[in-house]
């Protein structure tokens, strides 16, 4: 028998590729290749258990994952125009609308969760110091109906132009009021305390909402005091999910508002909303002027959704026995689509207590296997990784721990049970439960070393993802088994992407840079009764204008280098309106001219002020500083006496706590045409100020990061 006969037959034996079989070559012992041998049997025997051995170690090894595509064409042009793309995996212009023919609503998605499920858990809720407690798919349809019955009872209307709103935390009642609503074909309206109490009126009385569901007495007597101040006329019901008082109960009475704990009703017959029926009316949270009302219907959710689920396949599917972990506002649409995703497949939502300093508890409990993130909580994790790490050895042997499990990542493959996770990794790993198979990042930019390190150490997949409220969540996602950094992936199967000059900033859409724009089945359908603000939005042929300005990779991939307006995010996601800011800051005594400055990356601001030479010595002078305008613009003591003093005027304006500067440099020179800093209309080059001072931001971040 000839060696390679032999070698050969077991490849076919173990169904082995070439590559491999070139690997076994060199594990076994120099043999003549080209001439017929002969074997003892004790050589047979020894010859055997080896090739068993390594037999079982080739089919057991870790596999790299398939991408749906070719990771280096991610997207493809439209019409041969390279500026615009969709994604490769489709096979044509076609965008997709929904996966299953079953599950093109909303209501749809649970109703698949609730067939393979039934009496399986679904949303999970815990006591403090308790393990999670369950309520399964059978018992929220159940009480969904009974709510919605309710709801009926007391004058809604079963169709989408029945707003109904939501103010509550994450918890599990949340979700019943949601397919409350959804069984009856009626829209949802969340409502949230950080939009503050005139957008809260605004947003009740451009809806016409009389019903909100509420999840304790304090936020319905704050919505009851507006009523009694005759802002809200329309509002005439208040649904509460905890107990309250009799005396809460005789108030809302006086001003003719009626309140009620429903868990009895009569049943009346489901009434499922299509398509093309509105879901949602998602309000932004407003930097500048009112809150504007996104109107989502339920088959840009599922579009949406389905579009995530199709890039997944092959890859990454959710089981019934997934669990994610609910923290993040359910008032925005990024948490619910991951929800909805949830709930197609029969999985488990578990929530957290209420109390964010209470997360990590909470995870190590529910032990999640999905979990939904913001860059701010991965930072805070990526740096307490390293803040454990004191000793020389234990850094070293780290860091090379994470450049083997990297090695691994950039071949395709994901594990978390490799000799490294078992020897530096586990407790890491431990700390968030010990399940995880999946992550997604959004809502703002990661640092890609933050990025490539967790993949590293967490040993699951993470995915990044960019979009906006007005396309639903997301407009593009990372391709499975691309562990590059530095972009938000392709387009979703549901979405064209373009981008389109703007001149005035110096990007052209033919160098592959410009404003990103958003068409399909997953943009929105408008803003609620603000036709001008729609048209802002959404062009003549569809397009949505994000107002980020985006470049295409070589990969296809798209890259998120600008913002055209001047309206950024902090890495916790919260929407800075810097011109406001600084409009505010110029009633500071000493401040003669204020620049205020972000970074995606980090999650306070900070400022760059020009103290008014007419008064600023003498303001100094008053506080215990002397000395010359050039020499108080260098002293430590000034500049904090000027930041406090901001901060005062801040707080009297109302500004929240992330839209006031926690840094500032004192310059001496006015910003002017002539320097190149104001426009001839007096108005912020800020690009170029923050080119010019970008030293002295820099060593701002880092002081404060030190």
């Amino acid at each position: 028998m000839h060696f390679q006969e032999w070698l050969w037959s077991l490849r076919s034996s173990a169904g082995l590729k070439g590559s491999e079989l070139e690997d076994l070559w060199s594990l076994l012992p120099s043999l003549p290749l080209s001439s017929s041998f002969s074997l003892s049997p004790s050589s047979v025997l020894g010859l055997g258990a080896l090739a068993s051995i390594t037999a079982y170690w080739l089919v057991t090894r870790p596999r790299p994952m398939r991408p749906p595509c070719d990771l280096k064409a991610q997207s493809v042009a439209v019409n041969g125009d390279p500026s615009c793309r969709r994604s490769a995996i489709l096979k044509d212009d076609t965008l997709l609308e929904f996966y299953y023919d079953d599950t093109r609503t909303a209501y749809d998605m649970f109703q698949r969760g609730l067939m393979i499920s039934g009496s399986g858990p679904c949303l999970g809720f815990r006591k403090p110091g308790q393990p999670y407690e369950w309520i399964s798919y059978t018992e929220v349809a159940e009480q969904a109906q009974v709510l919605g019955s309710g709801l009926l009872a007391k004058g809604c209307q079963p169709n989408p132009e029945q707003f109904v709103g939501i103010y509550a935390q994450n918890r599990p009642e949340w979700i019943i009021s949601e397919l409350a609503c959804y069984t009856y074909s009626m829209a949802v309206v969340p409502l949230y305390d950080t939009l503050g109490l005139e957008a809260m009126v605004h947003i009740l009385n451009l809806a016409e909402i009389s019903v909100v569901i509420c999840d304790r007495e304090e936020k319905a007597a704050s919505l009851l005091e507006n009523k009694e101040k005759g802002t809200t006329p329309k509002l005439s019901c208040l649904v509460l999910f905890n107990d309250f008082s009799q005396a809460f109960v005789e108030r809302a009475k006086s001003c003719e508002v009626e309140v009620l704990k429903l868990e009895q009703a009569e049943e009346v017959r489901c009434h499922p909303p299509q398509p093309q029926d509105l879901a949602v009316v998602c309000f932004t949270s407003g930097t500048t002027g009112k809150p504007k009302g996104a109107m989502i219907t339920h088959g840009n959710i599922a579009s949406n959704t389905s579009s995530v689920i199709k890039i997944l396949e092959g890859s990454f599917e959710i089981q019934q026995d997934d669990v994610s972990i609910s923290y993040l506002p359910l008032a925005h649409m990024f948490e619910r689509m991951i929800q909805v995703s949830m709930f197609c497949y029969g999985a488990r939502v578990g929530f957290y207590q209420g109390d964010i300093s209470l997360l990590m508890d909470d995870i190590k409990t529910l032990k999640p296997t999905f979990f939904p993130v913001v860059p701010r909580l991965l930072n805070r994790i990526y740096d307490k990784i390293l803040g454990s790490v004191t000793s020389p050895f234990r850094r070293a042997l780290l860091n090379y721990a994470v450049k083997r499990k990297q090695a691994e990542l950039s071949s395709g493959v994901v594990r978390n049970n490799s000799l490294w996770d078992k020897l530096v990794f586990n407790k890491i790993q431990e700390s968030l439960g010990g399940n995880l198979r999946f992550a997604l990042t959004a809502s703002a930019p990661i640092s890609p070393a933050v990025l490539s390190f967790l993949r590293a150490t967490l040993g699951c997949l993470i995915f990044e993802g960019y979009g906006q409220t007005e396309c639903t969540a997301g407009c593009t996602f990372s391709m499975p088994g691309d562990c590059s950094t530095g972009h938000v992936g392709a387009p979703l199967p549901c979405a064209m992407v373009k981008v389109v000059d703007i001149p005035e900033m110096n990007y052209y859409a033919k160098n592959g840079e410009g404003e990103i724009c958003i068409r399909g089945p997953s943009v929105f359908r408008g803003y609620l009764r603000d036709p001008e603000k729609t048209a802002e939005a959404l062009d003549s042929d569809g397009w949505l204008h994000s107002g980020d300005v985006g470049q295409w990779l070589q990969n296809g991939t798209l890259r998120i280098i600008d913002r055209k307006k001047h309206i950024f995010k902090l890495a916790q996601g919260e929407y800075i309106a810097p011109e406001k800011i600084e409009n505010v800051y110029m009633r500071c005594v000493p401040v003669l001219q204020v620049f205020v400055h972000g970074d995606s990356l980090q999650s306070y601001l900070i400022g760059i002020v020009v103290p008014d030479p007419e008064v600023f010595v003498d303001w100094a002078k008053d506080r215990g500083f002397v000395g010359s305008y050039e020499e108080l613009c260098q002293n430590p003591d000034v500049k904090k006496a000027v930041l406090e003093d901001m901060s005062a005027v801040g707080r009297e304006a109302r500004l929240n706590s992330f839209e006031q500067v926690k840094d500032l440099y004192l310059h001496p020179e006015m910003f002017s045409v002539a320097n190149g800093l104001l426009t001839p209309t007096l108005k912020s080059r800020r690009a170029d100020i923050r080119r010019h001072f970008q030293e002295q931001i820099s060593s701002m971040y880092s002081k404060k990061a030190n």
